[in-house]
């Protein structure tokens, strides 16, 4: 209720009351209704700028940014389990792949090494959650570097790996005559009585006695470098390449089933035993050479004897004796 204002009148010695002229009214009222929507706005800008009250979209952003730092959190923790597999397989790489195959060991600090140079987060800069973002970005960028090197490594293994393979295929590792045919192993490797001058002359192959015609066999893959009778003492012989430094040599034959070029495999026939050159009687002269040095044949023939044959020859290959060639 509004109050009543009065005055004193000395004409008629009374109280008088007070009324307001409508214009004063007028103002009065817009006066309030300014003031209240001032108060109103300033009231709404407050609130607008503090946690007190947000709007629906204020809301829904921020369940929306809540559940990106949710899967931002889920995200670093799967990549704390890639990164321990990695580690596991860089280890396995670096102690087991890498040292089988003799190569170096990839160096750690490679492994590990960030980026340099540019600022290569920079747009991810002068956001709320900028630190998070750019922490998790780089440390999927080292993951992703870690994961290359490691591939490239793999990579590199595998060829290692049939190059290895390759390697053992080449190495002639199986005696040139079947068991079965042989009559028995004449002479080894070292100083034997010379059959034709009888002095003591270094023997640097085995001989194996066999009936002429008996099968002659590549020990390993490689490829056929010489099938000629151009060579002294030894008659028709065959010589392969097989690569890695590695050549063998088969003497005193009486034909051959290959020719100069061609490729064999290990356990391929190439020939067969005659007596044909400096041999005193039918056999096979056989030479295992290494990077141009004839080395003891007895030391390669895991490939085809079992360990109680293997002692047998042994003892026969070392025997000072005489050789047939």
């Amino acid at each position: 209720m509004s109050k009543v204002k009065y005055y004193y009148d000395p004409d008629t010695l009374s109280y008088r009351k007070i009324e307001p002229k409508k214009s004063r009214r007028y103002l009065n009222i817009g006066l309030f209704v300014l003031g209240s929507f001032l108060f109103g706005l300033f009231s709404l800008v407050l609130l607008l700028n503090t946690n007190l009250i947000n709007t629906p979209r204020e809301l829904s952003l921020s369940r929306e940014a809540n559940n990106y730092e949710l899967q931002f959190e889920l995200l670093n923790k799967k990549m704390g389990q890639i990164e321990e597999v990695l580690v596991n397989i860089e280890d396995r790489d670096n102690n087991i792949y890498r040292l089988y195959f003799e190569a170096n060991p990839i160096p750690e600090e490679q492994r590990r090494a960030g980026f340099g140079g540019i600022n290569r987060y920079k747009s991810l800069e002068g956001f709320n959650n900028s630190d998070m973002v750019i922490a998790t970005t780089k440390r999927l960028d080292i993951i992703k570097k870690q994961m290359t090197i490691q591939s490239k490594s793999l990579d590199e293994i595998t060829e290692l790996a049939k190059e290895k393979e390759k390697l053992l295929r080449a190495i002639p590792a199986i005696k040139p005559i079947n068991n079965d045919a042989l009559t028995r192993m004449a002479s080894g490797f070292g100083w034997r009585s010379d059959p034709f001058t009888k002095a003591r002359k270094m023997h640097r192959g085995m001989d194996f006695t066999a009936p002429k015609g008996t099968p002659i066999y590549a020990s390993g893959d490689g490829k056929v470098s010489r099938a000629d009778n151009n060579s002294s003492g030894y008659g028709k012989h065959i010589r392969i390449d097989h690569g890695y430094g590695y050549v063998s040599l088969y003497a005193h034959m009486s034909k051959y089933n290959v020719k100069k070029g061609q490729k064999v495999k290990r356990g391929d026939l190439i020939g067969f035993v005659g007596n044909t050159g400096r041999s005193e009687a039918p056999h096979l002269h056989y030479e295992v050479w290494k990077d141009k040095d004839r080395i003891n044949p007895i030391n390669f023939y895991y490939g085809s004897l079992s360990a109680k044959e293997f002692d047998n020859m042994l003892k026969y290959a070392t025997q000072e004796n005489q050789s047939l060639d």
